[in-house]
């Protein structure tokens, strides 16, 4: 059972809003899976124990490129963004980083699409999360 969800996005950038416009009726919907917004580069901190439950970790977040939900186990799917200098080291590279050291044993991402009705997020994110 999920019992945390860590949410990225940007709520400044409608591209990348999605995930967290829907927080408060998913928060509605299950009250005992905790949503945890996180900043992918300035809270990310490296993960303590309980980070990684029986279910690993699960992450709610936009990707583009995709047309309808999709759900990622593994991180060899994505694509890395360029990289130039530190601040370019994105969510991806992170993840990457964590996983290599260990840290994250399996990974779960429920990725949305940055056109999707808040509607039709809520009522896809709600029937993965069940």
């Amino acid at each position: 059972m999920i019992k945390r969800v860590f949410i990225f996005g940007n709520i400044d950038l409608k591209n990348d809003s999605l995930p967290l416009r829907i927080i408060p009726k998913l928060q509605e919907k299950f009250p005992d899976i905790e949503f945890e917004i996180r900043d992918p580069n300035e809270e990310w901190v490296v993960p303590l124990p309980k980070l990684n439950d029986v279910e690993g970790i699960t992450v709610l977040d936009t990707v583009i490129g995709i047309k309808d939900i999709t759900i990622f186990d593994s991180l060899e799917k994505f694509a890395l963004a360029p990289r130039v200098s530190m601040h370019d080291f994105d969510f991806l590279t992170n993840l990457q980083y964590l996983t290599k050291l260990g840290k994250i044993k399996k990974i779960k991402i429920i990725g949305l699409p940055p056109d999707m009705e808040e509607n039709e997020a809520i009522k896809k994110v709600s029937a993965t999360l069940r």
